[in-house]
């Protein structure tokens, strides 16, 4: 089995989805799971939910899970705009 297609087409098919499905991803406490029925696999994802900047986008690691198996470890889900300008938001107000 060729590792890197697999995973591939994984992460392009966490990729592939709206933004109200990846909030609901990035605010999913640890754990608890969601069905991806266009996977057809129960998806769990645990994460330290820590906003991390690596110079050219905001995102999270999480740790993601189909069926109990590990097949993502660290992978970097990008913060949502929205989510980007509350974090601005309270940023700013910090700084007053």
């Amino acid at each position: 089995m060729r590792h890197g297609t697999r995973h591939g087409r994984v992460r392009r098919a966490l990729q592939r989805t709206d933004c109200v499905n990846e909030d609901a991803r990035m605010l999913n406490q640890a754990g608890s799971s969601i069905v991806r029925g266009d996977l057809g696999v129960e998806e769990t994802i645990e994460s330290d939910n820590i906003v991390r900047w690596d110079g050219e986008r905001l995102y999270v690691e999480q740790d993601v899970f189909h069926n109990g198996q590990l097949v993502h470890r660290k992978y970097r889900r990008t913060v949502t705009e929205p989510v980007a300008r509350a974090l601005w938001t309270i940023i700013n107000r910090a700084k007053q």
